[in-house]
C-alpha cells in the first residue's frame, strides 16, 4: 500500500500529539484553578445586607461576644441568626434614632424578621454541625477568619471538600481550648497550619485526645459529611 502521507509530515504529527497532552493538561489545570478561585467560591465577596451591621464595630471595638448573637453556636447544629430582639436590647436605647436602624426598627414594629443574606452556605447534601466542631476546639476565626475586623462580612474560606478535608485529616492543627474559641487572636491562627511550632501541634495533639476528636479515618469516611 502507498504511503499517504509524506515522511515531512511526521515531525507535525509529533507536535500535534504532545501538544494536544499539554493543552489538555493546562485546561485541566485551569478548570481546577477556576473551581478554586474565589469567583467560583464566592470568598472575599462583599454581601450587600438590608442594615448596614459591622462585626468589626460589635465584636471588635465593642466586644461583643460572638455567642451573644449566635446563641445556639455550641447547642445546636445551626449558629443561629440573631431575632431583632437581640438588636433592640441595646438600640431601644443607643442610637434609637438613627436613620441606618430604621431597618431593625421596623421589624420590631411590624414582628416580621430581618431578611439577612447568608454569607456562609454549603449545600443540601453536606451535614454540618456548628456545635460539633466548638465543642471539639474549632474557634470561630478558624473557619470564618477575623470576622472582628470586618466592616462588612464575607466568607474568607472556599467552603469546599478539600478545605474540610484539610483539618479533618490533621484536627490537631487546628484545635485550641474551649476557653478561646470566641478570642479572635487566638496565637495558633497567626501561623498558618503547615507552620505550626512544635509546642503548638504538641498542645493540639493533647487537645485533640482531650476532646476525644475521632481519628482520620472516620473524619474523613464520606458518611461522616454526606448523610
Amino acid at each position: 500500500m502507498p504511503q499517504i502521507f509524506h515522511r515531512s509530515a511526521n515531525p507535525l504529527a509529533r507536535f500535534t500529539i504532545y501538544g494536544g497532552v499539554f493543552i489538555l493538561a493546562a485546561a485541566t489545570w485551569g478548570a481546577y484553578q477556576l473551581n478554586s478561585s474565589s469567583y467560583a467560591t464566592g470568598a472575599y465577596e462583599d454581601r450587600e445586607q438590608p442594615v448596614q451591621f459591622s462585626h468589626k464595630h460589635h465584636n471588635g471595638d465593642d466586644g461583643i461576644d460572638c455567642r451573644y448573637c449566635h446563641t445556639s453556636v455550641e447547642t445546636s447544629s445551626s449558629a443561629g441568626i440573631p431575632p431583632t430582639k437581640t438588636c433592640m436590647n441595646c438600640h431601644s436605647e443607643i442610637w434609637n434614632n438613627s436613620p441606618y436602624l430604621e431597618p431593625v426598627r421596623a421589624s420590631w414594629r411590624e414582628g416580621r424578621a430581618i431578611e439577612w443574606r447568608r454569607v456562609h452556605d454549603l449545600p443540601d447534601y453536606v451535614y454540618f454541625n456548628h456545635s460539633i466542631h466548638v465543642n471539639k476546639g474549632v474557634g470561630c476565626s478558624t473557619c470564618h477568619g477575623r470576622v472582628d475586623q470586618m466592616a462588612v462580612i464575607y466568607q474568607v474560606a472556599s467552603l469546599q471538600m478539600g478545605w474540610c478535608l484539610e483539618c479533618h485529616r490533621q484536627p490537631e492543627r487546628w484545635l485550641r481550648p474551649r476557653s478561646e474559641i470566641v478570642n479572635m487572636q487566638w496565637q495558633s491562627e497567626n501561623a498558618f497550619a503547615e507552620n505550626k511550632t512544635e509546642q503548638q501541634l504538641k498542645q493540639g495533639l493533647a487537645l485533640k485526645q482531650q476532646y476525644k476528636v475521632q481519628n482520620a479515618a472516620v473524619l474523613t469516611s464520606c458518611s461522616t459529611c454526606h448523610r
